[in-house]
C-alpha cells in the first residue's frame, strides 16, 4: 500500500520562546524556541511573565514604541539551508523576498513592531541568526542583535506561517501599504496541493523518517532503467540523474546528516521533490500527483545514484 501524506492545510510553524524588543537593525532579546520553524506542529507561547524586552542605550529611552520589534523567532537563508516552502532552491526562495541570491546568504528575524504589524528582517551576519537558533533549540536564552550595518532589508509581513504573536501587542496583521518597502510578505499558499506542499511534504519525511519507512513495505523493488511503469516516477530518476551532468541551481540538492555513516537528501526538481537516505530506499513526492508518496527501493541502481548525489550536494556549515 503506498502511503499517502496528510493534508497540510492551516499548517502553522510554532515557535515556543520569549520576544524582545529592537528596532529593525537594533537590540532584540529572545529566550526559548522549542520547535524548528520548518516543523508545522502547533504549540502555545511561553508564559508572558517571561517574556522581557529592552531598548539598547544608545537608542535612547525615548525611543518610539511602534519602532521597535518584538522578535518571534528567526530562521536562516542560505544556499544549504533555507524553508524549502519558499522554493526548490535558494535562488528562488531569495526571489520569494526580492533578495539577491548572495552566497554568504542571509539570516532572518520575524517578529512584530509596537502596532503589532508583521516585519521580517533580513541581515547578513548569518553566524549570529545561527547561534541564536543553536542556542534556542537548546532552551537557552540568546541575545539577538545584528549591526545596523549588516541589515540587509526591513520587509513588511511574513514569509512564513507563525502561530504564535508577541504579548501585550495587537493581533499580527501587516503593516500600512508603503511605495518603499513594497508589498507585504505573506506565506505559499498550502491549503490546496501544489510545490509548496509538496516540499513540505517531503521536509515532514525527512523529519520523521522512520515513521514514513515502517508505511512501506520491505520488498520494494527500484525501479528499472526502462520500461517503468510509473512514467512521473522515471522522469525524476533521470533529471536527478542529470543534475549529476549539469550542475543544477544552489540548493536543488542538500544533504544533512542523519546517522552515523548515512545522510538525508532533500532533492527537488521543477514539479518533484525527492527524500532518501544513502543508507536506505527513497521517496518520491509530484505536484501531479496530489498527497502521493511513491517509494523507491534501493535494487541495484539507488545507491550508486544518492551516492553520487550526496557528493554534489550542498551541506549545512555547522
Amino acid at each position: 500500500m503506498v502511503p499517502r501524506l496528510p493534508n497540510h492545510e492551516g499548517d502553522a510553524v510554532a515557535v515556543e520562546h520569549s520576544a524582545g524588543r529592537a528596532g529593525p537593525a537594533r537590540s532584540t532579546r529572545t529566550a526559548e524556541r522549542a520547535e524548528d520553524t520548518e516543523r508545522a506542529e502547533h504549540a502555545e507561547p511561553t508564559d508572558p511573565a517571561r517574556h522581557t524586552a529592552r531598548v539598547d542605550e544608545e537608542d535612547g529611552a525615548d525611543h518610539e514604541e511602534h519602532d521597535a520589534l518584538y522578535v518571534l523567532t528567526a530562521v536562516l537563508l542560505t544556499p544549504a539551508q533555507f524553508p524549502s516552502v519558499l522554493g526548490n532552491d535558494y535562488p528562488e526562495a531569495c526571489a520569494a523576498l526580492g533578495l539577491e541570491p548572495f552566497e554568504e546568504g542571509y539570516g532572518l528575524v520575524l517578529g512584530q513592531d509596537g502596532t503589532g504589524a508583521r516585519w521580517t528582517v533580513a541581515t547578513e551576519d548569518v553566524t549570529l541568526v545561527a547561534c541564536a537558533i543553536a542556542a534556542w533549540d537548546c532552551g537557552m536564552e540568546y541575545d539577538l542583535s545584528p549591526d545596523e550595518r549588516t541589515v540587509a532589508a526591513a520587509l513588511p509581513g511574513w514569509p512564513l506561517a507563525l502561530a504564535v504573536a508577541a504579548p501585550g501587542l495587537p493581533t499580527p496583521h501587516d503593516p500600512e501599504p508603503d511605495d518603499e518597502t513594497g508589498p507585504a510578505l505573506s506565506p505559499p499558499d498550502t491549503e490546496h496541493w501544489g510545490p509548496a506542499q509538496r516540499r513540505l511534504g517531503a521536509d515532514e519525511i525527512a523529519l520523521q523518517w522512520a515513521v514514513w519507512r515502517a508505511r512501506v513495505d520491505e520488498d520494494v523493488e527500484f525501479v528499472a532503467p526502462s520500461g517503468a511503469p510509473q512514467g512521473g516516477l522515471r522522469r525524476v530518476l533521470d533529471e536527478a540523474r542529470g543534475y549529476l551532468r549539469q550542475p543544477p541551481p544552489p540548493g536543488r540538492v542538500r544533504s544533512a546528516f542523519a546517522a552515523p555513516g548515512a545522510r538525508t537528501l532533500r532533492v527537488d526538481g521543477p514539479d518533484w521533490s525527492l527524500v532518501a537516505r544513502t543508507d536506505d530506499i527513497a521517496f518520491v513526492l509530484l505536484d501531479d500527483e496530489p498527497g502521493e508518496i511513491l517509494p523507491v527501493g534501493r535494487g541495484e541502481e539507488l545507491p550508486a545514484l544518492l551516492e553520487a548525489l550526496d557528493g554534489i550536494a550542498l551541506r549545512p556549515t555547522a
